[in-house]
């Protein structure tokens, strides 16, 4: 069982920080020996797809 160490508030506020300004993606915390050495954030930007019938549309019309 590990043990109950306290994080630090600085850290607890970046991983707060990087899950309220992220729309899609992820969140990754490292731990070794009980504490939190890194934190990643990954970005997923999505756009809108035109459907497959509007795009073949537009390649006859052209």
């Amino acid at each position: 069982m590990a043990s109950k160490t306290k994080i630090d508030q600085a850290v607890i506020d970046k991983i707060v920080s990087f899950l309220e300004n992220i729309e899609y993606g992820t969140v990754q915390i490292t731990v070794h020996d009980s504490q939190v050495t890194q934190i990643e954030k990954g970005e997923k930007y999505r756009f809108a797809m035109k459907k497959s019938n509007e795009r073949l549309k537009n390649l006859n019309t052209n």
